[in-house]
């Protein structure tokens, strides 16, 4: 390790996104439907169809729609079945093509410097969460599903999306007061204000296509 030791150490910490940065492309839409299922995933999309192509230009509200559309997918489902779906999604992400190896590459140079590792990402908890360990990553702040007192998703998002201003609240209220360098990778308008924070920003390129 090259990084600082001792009382008053500099942390010295690489933060990354996940969809677009770490993966090759959304991973949040191939997970809803392996737990719902093409067809209720695509009658979903398709009821708020307007509301979706507002939003991909600049208009509406991402956040509010991707609670509502979490939410009506998976309200009432037994939060236990849909973490052990994310485990075994986690699994096909790591075996398959879904990661880009340029930047599993800066994951494992950080690590070998010694640095802390952490993914900050609006994706869900349920998958990024075992994800994270096969990675080498210490710590993961994402979007969580709100469970009810009887064990069942209760249709929320768990403290909010983590987009935007909330990836650096996150990470910045972990971290305290400790005097910290920070690395960061992101690829999108979501992860604007997590590069301006940061010591090291890295804007990611459009990930290469798969083999």
């Amino acid at each position: 390790m090259s990084g600082e030791e001792g009382p008053g150490a500099k942390r010295r910490v690489a933060a990354f996104d996940f969809d677009g940065t770490l993966s090759r492309k959304d991973s949040l839409g191939p997970f809803l439907e392996l737990v719902c299922g093409r067809n209720q995933l695509y009658r979903s999309l398709a009821m708020r169809a307007p509301v979706l192509a507002g939003i991909a230009v600049g208009i509406g509200d991402r956040d509010a729609e991707k609670e509502r559309l979490v939410g009506r997918l998976l309200v009432g489902r037994s939060a236990s079945s849909v973490r052990d779906a994310g485990a075994r999604y986690a699994r096909t992400l790591i075996e398959g093509d879904a990661l880009r190896p340029d930047m599993l590459e800066r994951v494992a140079w950080h690590r070998a410097e010694g640095h802390e590792i952490v993914i900050v990402s609006a994706s869900l908890d349920v998958y990024l969460e075992p994800l994270a360990p096969l990675l080498g990553v210490d710590r993961v702040f994402c979007t969580r599903l709100g469970v009810g007192a009887d064990g069942l998703l209760d249709g929320t998002l768990q403290g909010g999306n983590v987009r935007g201003l909330a990836k650096v609240l996150r990470i910045r209220d972990w971290l305290g007061n400790d005097p910290t360098e920070l690395w960061a990778y992101g690829d999108s308008a979501g992860d604007r204000e997590l590069l301006a924070d940061a010591d090291h920003p890295h804007k990611v390129g459009r990930p290469a296509k798969g083999r």
